[in-house]
């Protein structure tokens, strides 16, 4: 059986890098969400959409093991919006609850060594075999990826850097820290 300490920490980093993530939608308003501020395509709002569906799609390879199955990227490509029914705060709920499960999963797998079969794709042909440690290092890299999308989206926004935003501190004491008078 794999060490309590290693899911407990495997699942502090995943909720660490969701905090992160969640950073860059403090104060936004719905407008904001939906507003691109780069070239990309890319908004918070279909940041948001895009994780929870992410992390949902491994919890459902690790409890389906379908070794059948082919990830579709037509059908993927949608989670990068947000639709107009769709709100930041249910969107966060829904990742909350995702979350959840996938903590309760981590802490009832019998080993995160097992090994789990992975959609085949277009980029990866041939069926390939993950342990579950290694599917989850996986949506722990894909959240902190998009987490940095989303902090240059943000920045782009309005000029709220999430270093700064952690502690939810005013504009001046961030400009004393820039400047090395704090």
């Amino acid at each position: 059986m794999t060490n309590t300490n290693e899911r407990t920490e495997l699942l502090a980093m995943l909720a660490d890098q969701r905090n992160l993530f969640r950073i860059t939608l403090r104060k936004i308003d719905e407008n904001q969400a939906r507003q691109r501020s780069t070239v990309s395509d890319l908004t918070l709002g279909g940041l948001l959409n895009h994780v929870s569906h992410c992390e949902e799609h491994w919890l459902n390879v690790i409890v389906e093991r379908d070794e059948n199955s082919a990830f579709d990227p037509a059908a993927a490509a949608d989670e990068y919006a947000i639709t107009d029914s769709q709100t930041v705060e249910g969107l966060l709920r829904r990742w909350d609850d995702i979350a959840a499960r996938t903590e309760e999963l981590v802490l009832a797998l019998p080993s995160l060594e097992d090994l789990v079969p992975l959609p085949t794709a277009p980029w990866a042909p041939e069926r390939e075999w993950w342990s579950v440690r290694k599917i989850l290092l996986h949506v722990f890299r894909e959240i902190a990826h998009h987490s940095g999308h989303a902090d240059i989206i943000r920045e782009s926004l309005d000029g709220q850097n999430s270093t700064y935003a952690r502690v939810d501190v005013d504009e001046e004491t961030v400009q004393a820290w820039m400047s090395g008078a704090a």
